[in-house]
C-alpha cells in the first residue's frame, strides 16, 4: 500500500497543528499504544487532530451503526467502536488482505471483535451489496474514487446522518489549476474537484469543510 505523503502536509499553520497533536488530551490504553506505534514505524493513520474530532463526534452523536470504507490497521474503527454505545456497530471494508489481517489481530488484542464486522475487497463491489442505513460514514480510501462512492453512501446514510470524507484538500494544491499538479495526481486532483462540484452546491445536504489533517468534507444529510 503507497503511503499518503499529503499526511505529512496539513493545512493549517504549523504552531496551530504542533498545539492541536500535543496539547490536546492523548489516548490511553492500548488504543493509544496502537495509535503510538503507527506514528512510530510511518503507518498511515488518521492525525490526532481528526483523531480528537472523530472521538468527541461519535461521542455527541452516539451512533448506533457505523460504516468506514479503508480499515487499514484497523484504527479509526477501533476508535469509533470504543466511543459508540455498547449496542452499536462498525462495519469496516479495505480491499488489501495484509490490512484485514493486520485489523483483525488489532481487534482482537482490542477486545473489538463482537463490535467490528470486517468485509475484506473492493468497496466498488461491496457498497452496492449493502442495505439499511447508517448514522455515522466514515471514508478513509482511494481519493480518486471518493465521488465514485459518494452515491451509495448518501444511499446508505440516514437522515440526519453524517458523511466524512478523509483527506480532500490534497495540501492545497486541489485548488491550483490542472496544469500545475504532478501528472500522476491530476485523476486525484479532478475526481476531487468533481467531489466538491457535486456536494458543495447540493440543497439536500449540509457540507463543511474542515481543515483537520489534510482537509475533511463533513456531510450531513438533510
Amino acid at each position: 500500500m503507497e503511503l499518503n505523503k499529503m499526511m505529512h502536509q496539513p493545512v493549517v499553520d504549523q504552531a496551530v497543528l504542533d498545539f492541536m497533536r500535543t496539547k490536546v488530551a492523548v489516548l490511553d490504553g492500548p488504543l493509544g499504544e496502537l495509535e503510538a506505534q503507527a506514528h512510530e514505524k510511518g503507518i498511515p493513520v488518521i492525525p490526532h487532530e481528526t483523531v480528537a474530532f472523530l472521538q468527541q463526534l461519535v461521542a455527541m452523536k452516539q451512533p448506533q451503526q457505523i460504516l468506514e470504507i479503508g480499515t487499514a490497521i484497523g484504527f479509526s474503527a477501533a476508535l469509533m467502536a470504543s466511543v459508540m454505545p455498547a449496542s452499536g456497530h462498525v462495519t469496516t471494508i479495505d480491499r488489501y488482505e495484509l490490512m484485514y489481517e493486520r485489523a483483525a489481530a488489532n481487534f482482537k488484542q482490542l477486545g473489538l471483535t463482537d463490535k467490528i464486522t470486517q468485509k475484506n475487497g473492493d468497496a466498488a463491489d461491496i457498497l452496492p451489496t449493502l442495505t439499511g442505513s447508517y448514522d455515522l460514514i466514515f471514508m478513509d480510501s482511494a481519493k480518486s474514487k471518493y465521488v465514485e462512492f459518494l452515491p451509495d453512501c448518501l444511499r446508505l446514510l440516514a437522515p440526519g446522518g453524517v458523511l466524512l470524507i478523509d483527506d480532500v484538500l490534497q495540501g492545497g494544491t486541489i485548488f491550483l489549476p490542472k496544469n500545475e499538479i504532478e501528472h500522476r495526481n491530476r485523476g486525484i486532483h479532478r475526481k476531487l474537484n468533481e467531489l466538491f462540484e457535486t456536494v458543495l452546491p447540493d440543497k439536500t445536504l449540509y457540507s463543511s469543510l474542515l481543515p483537520l489533517g489534510d482537509g475533511v468534507l463533513m456531510i450531513t444529510k438533510r
